[in-house]
């Protein structure tokens, strides 16, 4: 492969296929019940990204269809997984541990929500098990996040970041392609930046206009990328200029095709997939072959 995928890391730790069980623990998000905002990011449903998400037994019986595998990621991943007393938090996320065959714990999360309380329990989850903790980011520009309704400045993802690089607990930022505004060069500057965070993971994601979300009336007609080439070459460009050692856990991102709006093709995963494959190998490129490595010495986060 010309990227380093997190299913590769994975088998190569445990030894094993490891898949990820998507689940929805019943949490909320401060931008939708008025602790930040209301209504949420522009581009959620309201199942806070979590359409395809559920809770363990299912999710099992979900992947036991696919892959024949005993081996699983409690991947908490609707809303914000966070946002909740630390009492409901520990109800949540150590009984996911016990279930035979979970090797660990993944757990998305927005950067604003990592308080001093949580940060303890995320610690002392990080020594007991296997976990990496998602973040929100989407993007770098401050118009654009104002835009989409994030609630949250970029101080606050620097200032997470600094804090599970304390706890050298491993951080997954999400980044999305597509939104309103953005040019092909500020979707790679958010790479870049989130590059410089030396963080753990990154996963690229393909906005998706779907039925239910502020989008559809907020940006009628609006299609992210033209087609499925023009999105293959800006991963592509993407991959390039990601560090080798960073895991990639997600190219794209795929709606349930009933809510799908635009772009109309983005439900075809396995198509884009292997689109990313052959421009890169028609290339004859890799994951971090532009990547110019950062000073020895220096800040541990970039600046604009």
């Amino acid at each position: 492969m010309p990227y380093y995928s997190i299913s590769d890391y994975l088998k190569s730790k445990f030894g094993c296929k490891v898949v990820k069980l998507s689940i929805d623990a019943g949490f909320t998000c401060p931008n939708r019940d008025g602790g930040k905002g209301v209504g949420g990011c522009v581009f959620c449903t309201a199942s806070g990204a979590g359409d395809m998400a559920s809770d363990i037994p299912k999710q099992i019986e979900l992947v036991s269809k696919k892959w024949k595998t005993q081996s699983y990621i409690a991947y908490f991943q609707s809303h914000t997984n966070t946002y909740a007393p630390v009492g409901t938090l520990k109800e949540k996320f150590y009984p996911a541990l016990e279930y035979p065959g979970v090797l660990g714990i993944a757990i998305a999360t927005r950067p604003d929500c990592l308080g001093e309380d949580v940060l303890d329990l995320l610690d002392d989850l990080n020594k007991k098990t296997f976990l990496w903790v998602e973040l929100g980011l989407q993007t770098i520009h401050e118009d654009t996040a104002r835009i989409m309704n994030r609630c949250y400045p970029l101080a606050d993802f620097n200032a997470a970041m600094d804090s599970l690089s304390r706890l050298n607990i491993k951080a997954v930022i999400h980044l999305i392609f597509g939104l309103p505004g953005e040019t092909k060069e500020m979707m790679l500057e958010s790479v870049r930046y989130a590059c410089a965070c030396n963080p753990f993971g990154i996963k690229l994601h393909l906005l998706n206009v779907v039925k239910g979300s502020p989008m559809e009336t907020l940006y009628p007609g609006y299609v992210p990328f033209q087609s499925i080439e023009e999105y293959v070459r800006l991963v592509a460009d993407a991959l390039e200029i990601t560090p080798p050692n960073i895991t990639i856990h997600r190219l794209t991102g795929d709606a349930p095709r009933k809510m799908l709006i635009a772009p109309e093709w983005s439900y075809k995963k396995r198509t884009i997939l292997n689109g990313v494959y052959r421009e890169m190998k028609a290339r004859g490129s890799y994951q971090g072959i532009y990547h110019t490595p950062p000073p020895l010495s220096g800040p541990s986060l970039p600046s604009l």
